[in-house]
Protein backbone atom coordinates (compact mmCIF):
# COMPACT_ATOMS: atom_id res chain seq x y z
CA UNK A 1 0.00 0.00 0.00
CA UNK A 2 1.58 3.03 -0.87
CA UNK A 3 0.66 5.92 2.26
CA UNK A 4 2.31 8.64 0.64
CA UNK A 5 0.57 12.21 0.41
CA UNK A 6 1.82 14.73 -1.46
CA UNK A 7 1.43 17.73 1.62
CA UNK A 8 1.50 18.35 5.04
CA UNK A 9 -1.52 20.17 4.57
CA UNK A 10 -3.48 16.63 3.27
CA UNK A 11 -1.88 14.85 5.56
CA UNK A 12 -3.56 16.63 8.73
CA UNK A 13 -6.75 17.35 6.80
CA UNK A 14 -9.16 15.31 8.71
CA UNK A 15 -7.85 16.61 12.37
CA UNK A 16 -10.93 17.84 14.05
CA UNK A 17 -11.42 20.00 16.90
CA UNK A 18 -11.02 18.49 20.25
CA UNK A 19 -8.45 15.51 18.61
CA UNK A 20 -5.61 13.95 21.04
CA UNK A 21 -2.74 13.84 19.43
CA UNK A 22 1.00 12.62 20.19
CA UNK A 23 3.75 14.56 18.85
CA UNK A 24 7.49 13.06 19.03
CA UNK A 25 10.41 14.62 19.29
CA UNK A 26 12.34 16.59 22.52
CA UNK A 27 13.42 20.38 22.36
CA UNK A 28 14.01 20.88 18.78
CA UNK A 29 15.37 17.14 17.91
CA UNK A 30 13.15 15.10 15.74
CA UNK A 31 9.72 17.35 16.19
CA UNK A 32 7.51 16.76 13.25
CA UNK A 33 7.87 20.84 12.42
CA UNK A 34 5.71 21.15 9.65
CA UNK A 35 2.96 19.01 10.15
CA UNK A 36 2.60 21.29 12.83
CA UNK A 37 3.11 23.94 10.69
CA UNK A 38 0.22 22.57 8.65
CA UNK A 39 -2.23 22.41 11.90
CA UNK A 40 -1.48 25.54 12.72
CA UNK A 41 -2.79 26.89 8.73
CA UNK A 42 -5.71 24.48 9.00
CA UNK A 43 -6.86 25.69 12.37
CA UNK A 44 -8.04 22.48 14.57
CA UNK A 45 -8.40 23.65 17.96
CA UNK A 46 -9.17 22.16 21.57
CA UNK A 47 -6.35 20.00 21.05
CA UNK A 48 -5.32 17.27 23.67
CA UNK A 49 -1.03 16.96 23.31
CA UNK A 50 1.03 14.12 24.34
CA UNK A 51 4.45 15.16 24.13
CA UNK A 52 7.88 14.81 26.13
CA UNK A 53 7.82 18.65 26.08
CA UNK A 54 5.48 21.93 23.94
CA UNK A 55 8.46 22.52 22.01
CA UNK A 56 10.07 26.37 22.58
CA UNK A 57 8.80 29.64 21.86
CA UNK A 58 8.17 30.08 18.16
CA UNK A 59 8.84 26.57 17.30
CA UNK A 60 7.34 23.19 17.41
CA UNK A 61 4.26 22.81 19.25
CA UNK A 62 5.14 26.46 20.75
CA UNK A 63 3.36 27.44 17.55
CA UNK A 64 0.21 26.18 18.35
CA UNK A 65 0.36 27.29 21.95
CA UNK A 66 0.49 31.17 20.94
CA UNK A 67 -2.58 30.87 18.86
CA UNK A 68 -3.94 29.02 22.19
CA UNK A 69 -5.07 26.19 19.91
CA UNK A 70 -4.10 23.53 22.66
CA UNK A 71 -6.44 22.59 25.68
CA UNK A 72 -4.35 20.46 27.77
CA UNK A 73 -0.84 18.35 27.59
CA UNK A 74 0.24 15.59 29.20
CA UNK A 75 4.06 16.50 28.86
CA UNK A 76 7.38 15.62 30.89
CA UNK A 77 9.17 18.81 30.99
CA UNK A 78 7.90 22.61 30.93
CA UNK A 79 11.56 23.33 29.93
CA UNK A 80 12.20 26.75 28.03
CA UNK A 81 8.87 27.23 26.45
CA UNK A 82 7.99 30.59 28.17
CA UNK A 83 5.03 30.76 26.55
CA UNK A 84 3.40 27.18 27.89
CA UNK A 85 4.67 28.27 31.36
CA UNK A 86 2.62 31.16 31.33
CA UNK A 87 -0.20 29.93 30.32
CA UNK A 88 -0.28 26.71 32.70
CA UNK A 89 0.22 29.29 35.62
CA UNK A 90 -2.38 31.40 34.35
CA UNK A 91 -5.12 29.21 33.94
CA UNK A 92 -5.38 29.01 30.11
CA UNK A 93 -4.08 25.59 29.76
CA UNK A 94 -4.67 22.24 31.55
CA UNK A 95 -1.29 20.20 31.65
CA UNK A 96 -1.03 16.47 33.62
CA UNK A 97 2.89 16.44 34.20
CA UNK A 98 4.32 12.95 33.89
CA UNK A 99 7.47 11.21 34.62
CA UNK A 100 9.38 11.53 31.36
CA UNK A 101 10.17 7.11 31.56
CA UNK A 102 6.46 6.53 32.25
CA UNK A 103 5.09 8.92 29.84
CA UNK A 104 7.42 7.18 27.12
CA UNK A 105 5.69 3.52 28.30
CA UNK A 106 2.13 5.00 28.12
CA UNK A 107 2.77 5.42 24.68
CA UNK A 108 4.42 2.14 23.67
CA UNK A 109 2.11 -0.24 25.85
CA UNK A 110 -0.69 1.66 24.16
CA UNK A 111 0.44 1.03 21.08
CA UNK A 112 1.05 -2.85 22.34
CA UNK A 113 -2.84 -2.88 23.18
CA UNK A 114 -1.33 -2.69 27.18
CA UNK A 115 -4.00 -0.83 29.08
CA UNK A 116 -2.33 -0.56 31.88
CA UNK A 117 0.80 -1.69 33.49
CA UNK A 118 2.42 -1.19 37.12
CA UNK A 119 5.45 0.82 37.31
CA UNK A 120 7.80 2.19 40.86
CA UNK A 121 8.45 5.15 39.33
CA UNK A 122 6.50 7.83 41.29
CA UNK A 123 5.56 5.38 44.26
CA UNK A 124 5.54 7.40 47.73
CA UNK A 125 4.73 11.47 45.53
CA UNK A 126 1.95 12.53 44.45
CA UNK A 127 2.33 10.64 41.38
CA UNK A 128 0.67 8.16 43.18
CA UNK A 129 -1.09 9.94 45.80
CA UNK A 130 -2.15 12.28 44.08
CA UNK A 131 -2.57 16.39 44.03
CA UNK A 132 -0.77 17.62 41.64
CA UNK A 133 -1.94 20.73 40.14
CA UNK A 134 -3.56 20.15 36.30
CA UNK A 135 -5.21 23.12 36.30
CA UNK A 136 -5.00 26.79 37.52
CA UNK A 137 -7.38 29.58 37.30
CA UNK A 138 -6.68 32.95 36.62
CA UNK A 139 -5.72 33.88 40.47
CA UNK A 140 -3.49 31.21 41.03
CA UNK A 141 -6.02 28.34 43.00
CA UNK A 142 -5.94 25.31 41.97
CA UNK A 143 -9.25 24.05 40.50
CA UNK A 144 -7.97 21.05 38.82
CA UNK A 145 -5.48 18.52 40.17
CA UNK A 146 -4.70 14.81 39.07
CA UNK A 147 -6.30 11.63 41.45
CA UNK A 148 -5.29 9.29 43.54
CA UNK A 149 -3.49 6.22 41.45
CA UNK A 150 -3.79 2.54 42.53
CA UNK A 151 -0.86 1.05 44.00
CA UNK A 152 0.56 -2.53 44.82
CA UNK A 153 3.38 -4.26 46.59
CA UNK A 154 5.31 -6.68 44.34
CA UNK A 155 8.70 -8.73 45.49
CA UNK A 156 10.92 -7.86 43.23
CA UNK A 157 14.51 -8.67 42.78
CA UNK A 158 14.20 -10.47 46.29
CA UNK A 159 12.78 -7.24 48.09
CA UNK A 160 8.99 -5.84 48.41
CA UNK A 161 8.32 -2.02 46.50
CA UNK A 162 5.18 0.02 46.28
CA UNK A 163 4.43 0.35 42.54
CA UNK A 164 1.83 3.03 40.57
CA UNK A 165 -0.55 1.61 38.05
CA UNK A 166 0.32 3.97 34.57
CA UNK A 167 -3.05 4.01 32.37
CA UNK A 168 -1.89 3.79 29.36
CA UNK A 169 -2.09 6.59 26.31
CA UNK A 170 -3.81 5.78 22.69
CA UNK A 171 -4.29 8.70 21.21
CA UNK A 172 -6.29 10.16 17.79
CA UNK A 173 -3.05 11.05 16.30
CA UNK A 174 0.59 10.95 16.01
CA UNK A 175 2.95 12.87 14.46
CA UNK A 176 6.85 12.04 13.55
CA UNK A 177 9.53 13.20 11.62
CA UNK A 178 11.74 10.19 10.38
CA UNK A 179 14.81 10.70 8.72
CA UNK A 180 13.66 7.96 6.19
CA UNK A 181 10.64 6.21 5.20
CA UNK A 182 9.51 4.35 2.53
CA UNK A 183 6.31 4.25 0.24
CA UNK A 184 4.61 1.22 3.21
CA UNK A 185 5.17 3.75 5.84
CA UNK A 186 8.34 1.64 7.45
CA UNK A 187 10.51 4.64 9.19
CA UNK A 188 14.69 4.53 10.35
CA UNK A 189 15.22 7.68 12.78
CA UNK A 190 18.89 9.64 12.95
CA UNK A 191 20.39 9.56 16.11
CA UNK A 192 18.45 11.43 18.97
CA UNK A 193 15.48 11.89 17.18
CA UNK A 194 15.00 8.75 17.97
CA UNK A 195 13.75 10.00 21.34
CA UNK A 196 10.10 9.90 21.69
CA UNK A 197 9.20 8.84 17.95
CA UNK A 198 9.00 5.30 18.22
CA UNK A 199 6.45 5.23 20.98
CA UNK A 200 4.38 8.23 19.34
CA UNK A 201 4.42 6.51 16.25
CA UNK A 202 2.95 3.14 17.24
CA UNK A 203 0.12 4.71 20.25
CA UNK A 204 -2.05 6.13 18.00
CA UNK A 205 -4.90 5.09 15.48
CA UNK A 206 -3.58 7.16 12.71
CA UNK A 207 0.14 8.31 12.71
CA UNK A 208 1.30 10.70 10.35
CA UNK A 209 4.92 10.27 9.50
CA UNK A 210 7.07 13.68 7.59
CA UNK A 211 10.19 11.94 6.40
CA UNK A 212 13.50 13.67 5.05
CA UNK A 213 14.56 11.12 2.57
CA UNK A 214 11.49 8.90 0.91
CA UNK A 215 12.80 5.59 -1.05
CA UNK A 216 11.24 3.16 -2.61
CA UNK A 217 10.06 -0.69 -0.80
CA UNK A 218 12.91 -2.82 0.03
CA UNK A 219 15.24 -0.31 -0.29
CA UNK A 220 15.22 -0.17 3.58
CA UNK A 221 17.24 -2.81 5.43
CA UNK A 222 14.54 -4.57 7.19
CA UNK A 223 17.22 -4.98 10.49
CA UNK A 224 17.42 -0.64 10.28
CA UNK A 225 13.53 -0.18 10.55
CA UNK A 226 12.63 1.70 13.99
CA UNK A 227 9.15 1.53 13.37
CA UNK A 228 7.06 -0.89 10.84
CA UNK A 229 4.92 0.59 8.37
CA UNK A 230 1.91 -1.50 10.17
CA UNK A 231 2.07 1.14 12.28
CA UNK A 232 2.43 4.35 9.51
CA UNK A 233 -0.94 5.51 8.01
CA UNK A 234 0.51 8.32 6.21
CA UNK A 235 4.03 9.42 5.19
CA UNK A 236 4.57 12.98 3.24
CA UNK A 237 8.62 13.87 2.04
CA UNK A 238 9.49 16.96 2.91
CA UNK A 239 11.64 19.36 0.32
CA UNK A 240 15.50 20.16 0.96
CA UNK A 241 14.27 23.70 2.08
CA UNK A 242 12.07 22.06 4.86
CA UNK A 243 14.87 19.43 5.26
CA UNK A 244 17.90 22.20 5.81
CA UNK A 245 15.32 24.36 8.23
CA UNK A 246 17.14 22.69 11.73
CA UNK A 247 17.58 25.01 14.21
CA UNK A 248 19.75 25.06 17.86
CA UNK A 249 18.03 25.11 20.63
CA UNK A 250 20.90 26.84 22.80
CA UNK A 251 24.00 27.94 21.08
CA UNK A 252 27.47 28.24 23.05
CA UNK A 253 30.09 29.82 21.62
CA UNK A 254 33.70 30.94 22.89
CA UNK A 255 36.38 33.51 21.93
CA UNK A 256 38.92 31.84 20.05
Amino acid sequence: MDKVVDTPAEAVADIADGSSIAVGGFGVVGVPEFLIRAIKDQGAKDLEVISNNAGVDGRGLGLLLADHRLRRIIASYVGENKEFARQYLSGELEVELTPQGTLAEKLRAGGAGIPAFYTITGAGTQVADGGMPWKYDAEGNVVKESPAKDTRVFDTFGEEEEYVLEESLAPDYALVRAAIGDRHGNLVFNSSARNFNPPAAQSARITIAEVEKLVEPGEIDPDDVHVPGIFVHRVVELTAEQVADKPIEKRTVREA
